[in-house]
């Protein structure tokens, strides 16, 4: 049987983002995806033009429908916009039975805000305790905790203020400190460090979202967070790699760079 993963985010309009490239990785990984549009953004290569969230019942309906007939081996949740939306998700979460990735998105990759202020405290109380693996970059550290990473060795108090909510485990994304894109998994008590070359190329947009759709798809496999961690970070690096440009900005990563015939 096909394990199958349910993503829980907002649409984005260009693809290279958000619901589309969840589908596209999880496909990529051999997964089922399945997903509960919690927004519609108007968005391409420039940025987000416009966002529209769902009614908390329409979240709910989705989210059910697939849960109560289908099933799911993970879920993985990105924009969630407010903080009904958030409080509503992480009921949701903690009533089925399967490990959630919460990448807590709160700005996109062109700096337009996706989670309202107010949701912020919602995200810390409701969301981030039932998160399997939290997967914050940089920016959404200090946004949910008031630490500000400058260097690699800020890595560990990062993750201790996060791991602080209540995930078991998180994930902090050192994507934006310069050298190496290392990041650092710990669930308090053991360490792994992922490292990665750095790749010249700015065609990056969606590389949270497939990060952590990539862990959801390696969750669902049976595999251990950091097996299923280093998984997704030898993945997605080879999509940055293969990024590619798309319009008149910056342009997704290649979700589907194994398929390549020169990859």
């Amino acid at each position: 049987m096909i394990p199958g993963v349910l993503t829980v985010a907002g649409s984005d309009s260009g693809g290279g983002a958000g619901i589309q490239a969840d589908l596209k990785t999880m496909l990529a990984l051999g997964v089922h995806g399945m997903s509960v549009i919690t927004a519609v953004t108007a968005q391409n290569s420039l940025g987000v033009q416009g966002a529209w969230e769902l009614p908390v019942e329409a979240v709910r309906a989705q989210y059910r429908s697939v849960v109560d007939d289908i099933g799911v081996q993970a879920v993985k949740t990105g924009m969630l916009a407010s903080a009904e939306l958030v409080e509503t998700v992480a009921e949701l979460l903690a009533g089925t039975d399967a490990p959630a990735v919460v990448d807590p998105v709160g700005v996109s990759k062109h700096g337009d805000p996706l989670l309202a202020a107010s949701a912020l405290d919602s995200v810390r109380t409701k969301l981030l305790p039932v998160a399997t693996v939290a997967t914050p970059n940089l920016d959404e550290v200090a946004q949910l905790t008031g630490v500000r990473v400058e260097s690699e060795e800020g890595l560990r108090r990062a993750a201790a203020a996060v791991l602080a909510y209540g995930p078991r485990w998180v994930l902090i994304k050192g994507g934006h400190l310069p050298g190496d894109a290392v990041d650092l998994l710990t669930d308090g008590s053991e360490e792994h460090w992922l490292r990665a070359p750095r790749h010249d190329n700015r065609h990056t947009h969606g590389t949270g979202c497939t990060l952590a759709s990539a862990i959801a798809a390696q969750l669902a496999k049976g595999r251990a967070v950091p097996e299923a961690v280093a998984a997704a970070k030898e993945y997605v690096t080879g999509a940055v790699a293969a990024g590619f440009a798309l319009g008149e900005g910056i342009g997704p990563v290649d979700h589907g760079w194994r398929f390549r015939g020169d990859a």
